[in-house]
């Protein structure tokens, strides 16, 4: 049941990504360090017969982009490439900076750039299958093979945060996907992930406001379990009551974006000019132009993504609170 549960997640996910109403966080990201982190995963996607090789370009600009999405694009494209390639083959990463003219790269804007190129020995595609490669369910592959949607939130993902990707490929000759992210201009931190901490805990109080009650019990339980004192509400003007009636501290509101009554940042706003300083997580299964524009967070906001485990609420609980 939950493996099923995790891929009915993960294939929303992807149609989301691919009409670009995914919710995502970007930050400073440095390529080369995001790739490297993921080698080891994507040598066990292509399997021992195939050469992975990595070259990495010196100097590298930083982009912004959510680290998930790169892995998304990384992951597909391996997968890709290793069902391109029959026995033995290459798959071959490469970064480096690159500044683009008029005249440089037809259908992209002129600006410097990060260049993210994946390439492949395998059998190649001819202009009838290039015509539909990013098309959501288009697919070579075989019944129950794959989903026509790996190159789809690929195309999803790079025009989401305003790149540009494009295909070289001939029948036999393999196939080259050239990627170019804007180069991030300014400085944005870059927040750390240690995949093997434990799981953060805490002792604060909290609002829950969620209108599913399947959803709102098991977020209740899921923060008692980790420490947290639970005020919860079905709908935002029992939210509003508990927060006017309530003698202590509440520290965070973690609220649905879409309700009935009012949406969440509405609801977010009302509770603040209550309680000054009380900091505010978002919740939702799908994008919503309250708190998101073309699916991409607004700086300093805070968001979970439905649905969710007990370490990604305990991750963004924490990063709410900080």
């Amino acid at each position: 049941v939950q493996r099923a549960a995790e891929r009915s997640s993960d294939l929303t996910r992807q149609l989301l990504t691919f009409a670009r109403r995914q919710i995502v966080s970007p930050r400073a990201l440095d390529l080369n360090q995001a790739v490297e982190s993921t080698i080891k995963m994507l040598r066990r996607l292509i399997g021992e017969d195939i050469e992975l090789i990595w070259m990495p370009g010196n100097n590298l600009w930083r982009v912004n982009l959510d680290p998930s999405q790169l892995d998304q694009i990384l992951a597909n494209l391996a997968v890709n490439a290793r069902d391109a390639i029959d026995g033995t083959g290459t798959v071959t990463l490469q970064t480096q900076n690159v500044c683009i003219e008029e005249s440089n790269e037809p259908g992209v804007n002129p600006g410097d750039y990060v260049l993210l190129t994946v390439g492949d020995t395998g059998a190649g595609m001819g202009k009838d299958v290039l015509a539909h490669l990013f098309e959501p369910f288009f697919t070579t592959k075989g019944l129950g093979k794959g989903t026509g949607l790996g190159l789809a939130t690929v195309y999803g993902i790079v025009k989401q945060n305003n790149g540009s990707i494009h295909v070289y490929s001939e029948p036999n000759q393999g196939t080259v996907f050239r990627i170019y992210l804007p180069r991030l201009t300014g400085e944005t931190a870059e927040a750390p992930v240690n995949a093997s901490a434990a799981t953060p805990t805490g002792t604060e109080t909290v609002l829950l406001v969620e209108d599913e009650f399947g959803i709102l019990n098991l977020g209740e339980r899921l923060l008692e379990r980790l420490g947290y004192a639970v005020l919860t509400a079905r709908t935002p003007l029992e939210a509003i009551r508990v927060a006017e009636e309530f003698a202590g501290t509440i520290d965070l509101l973690i609220t649905d974006v879409v309700m009935p009554e009012m949406d969440g940042r509405a609801l977010a706003q009302r509770i603040q000019l209550m309680r000054p300083g009380i900091k505010c997580l978002f919740m939702s299964g799908y994008t919503a132009d309250v708190i998101a524009h073309r699916g991409v967070l607004e700086e300093g906001t805070h968001f979970l993504q439905k649905p969710f485990n007990l370490r990604s609420l305990a991750e963004q609980v924490r990063q709410a609170l900080a």
